[in-house]
């Protein structure tokens, strides 16, 4: 994702935001801090998907499997996947070059998660260059020396 917008003193302003596959160091959640990597995830997927599948193994023949099983059982075993899709952090960025002694270059960077939430971000951080000139202190951006 990447924007270009013009601050209200004149600069020229790239609002940028990228995916993270791997939890930054900046992100200062303690869940994320104490977890055990990938494992506990693949153990319950594991699990999951094995239990569907002697779920329909061992049914008798005469049952009949209605169609909301299965389709609730798909949207079991695909809502956590797509939830980690989700939820994955992003980089979002925002930095002009430098005009001049009184315009110096700046950039500023934070973290943000969900898909949503960087682009509802991104449009503010935007909305303040176009305004203020400059990102908003009190959003996930800060500046970076």
């Amino acid at each position: 994702m990447e924007r270009e917008v013009r601050g209200a003193d004149g600069r020229q302003w790239k609002v940028t935001g990228q995916m993270e596959w791997r939890h930054p160091l900046q992100l200062d959640e303690f869940e994320h801090d104490v977890s055990g990597g990938n494992t506990p995830g693949v153990v319950i997927s594991s699990f999951l998907v094995l239990f569907v599948v002697m779920l329909f193994l061992w049914r008798p023949e005469a049952v009949m499997t209605p169609a909301w099983l299965l389709l609730g059982l798909v949207l079991v075993v695909v809502f956590f996947p797509a939830r980690w899709l989700l939820r994955r952090p992003w980089t979002l960025m925002a930095e002009t070059k430098g005009d001049d002694e009184e315009h110096p270059p700046e950039r500023w960077v934070g973290v943000v998660r969900g898909v949503v939430q960087v682009r509802q971000d991104a449009a503010t951080t935007a909305r303040n260059i176009e305004v203020y000139s400059q990102p908003s202190g009190d959003g996930p951006l800060q500046p970076v020396d």
